[in-house]
Order: structure tokens, then sequence, then C-alpha cells
């Protein structure tokens, strides 16, 4: 059952074939598109200003999203936001990437195929450019990507949309084995299952 709160008469909006996890909050004025992925313990809060969330994005655990009243938090079809990053009044382009703990301020634009690096600032009204890579503290363009970077992100985002349907199909609450089970099978192999270090060391 997918955590959802109504304010002032507004409430979140879900495609049947988005994934919500039920520990995610969503709040108010919040459109979920089709084939996207929220992770646990993400907080969409759409109390003040809209968030809309693209066709085949994905928000990981523990993302935080806000907007303000009078322009919409966008995150664009394909786009990708990772563990722990915070959005605040700003847009993500299409088929972009946010990093781990990233966050990206008031009225800032990553641009379409850019990547935010992990740990990264964004400032407000910073304009990641696409296709470039953006890191540090406060957050400088250092370079453009790599057509094997671009593959990489799109197979990481691939495997986050197969995850939504993954989990729609057979995430289930359950209780805990006492132990493993003889021959404990692994998670399938999928899309985005290759660090991005490795990716480049193999590249070598």
């Amino acid at each position: 059952m997918v955590k959802v709160y109504a304010i002032d008469g507004v409430t979140p909006v879900v495609h049947p074939s988005a994934y919500v996890h039920p520990d995610a909050v969503l709040i108010g004025d919040v459109i979920v598109g089709p084939r996207v992925y929220v992770g646990p313990a993400a907080c969409l809060r759409g109390d003040f200003g809209r968030i809309v969330i693209e066709e085949g994005a994905s928000i990981q655990d523990t993302c935080v999203l806000h907007a303000f009243p009078d322009r919409d938090l966008v995150v664009e079809s394909d786009a990708h936001i990772g563990h722990g990053a915070v959005l605040h009044g700003c847009v993500v382009k299409r088929d972009a990437l946010v990093g781990i703990n990233a966050v990206v301020n008031d009225n800032a634009v990553v641009g379409e195929q850019a990547i935010v690096a992990a740990m990264a600032f964004v400032k407000a009204d910073f304009v990641v450019p696409p296709r470039t890579l953006a890191a540090g503290v406060p957050a400088k363009v250092l370079r453009e990507l790599s057509a094997g970077e671009i593959a990489w992100k799109r197979d990481a985002t691939r495997g986050y949309q197969e995850l939504a349907v993954r989990s729609l199909a057979t995430l289930r609450e359950a209780s805990a084995l006492s132990a493993p089970e003889p021959g404990r099978r692994r998670m399938p192999v999928t899309a985005g299952s290759t660090p991005l270090s490795e990716m480049k060391a193999k590249a070598k």
C-alpha cells in the first residue's frame, strides 16, 4: 500500500505501472508517471509546489524532494536520482543522473544526459550543461562525458526500470528466516549491475 497524504484537497497521483515503496512518503501535489521507481524512505513533499516525476525516472531510497509554490520541481524522463540525494525547487532534465548524497538547490537545472557527482552541491540558479560532469562543493563543470559514461548511466537507469517491474510483481512483506536456506539463490543479474569504476577499468 503506497503511503500518500492529501493536503488542502490535493492528493498525489501514482501511475499504475510505477512502483512506490510502502515506506516512501508522498504528500500533496506529486505526480508520479509510468515506469517510475521510488525507493524506501524517499520523501516527495508537494505541500508548497508541484513535484513531477516523468516516465522511467528513478528516485532512490532516502531522497528528499521539495518544491516552491510558483514553479514545479521536475525530474524528467529516464532521469536517475541516487541514494540520499536532495532536490529543492530544481529541474533535472531527461536522462541525467544526480549522484549519491548530492544536493541540487533552488532554480538549478541539470542538463540532459549530465551527471552530478556523488556528494556534490549544485548551488541555486546553477546550470549544469548537457552531457557534462559536475562535481564538488560548490559543484563546477569538470568536463564533457564520454559515450561510455552516458551508456553506463542508461544501463543503470534501465536496471531501476526493471526493478520497478520486479517490485510490483514480487516484493512482499515477509518474516525473516532464522538461517540461510541450503543453496540460497542470489538476485538475478540485471542491467546497471556494474559500478562505474569497474566499467572504466575494463575500458582501459
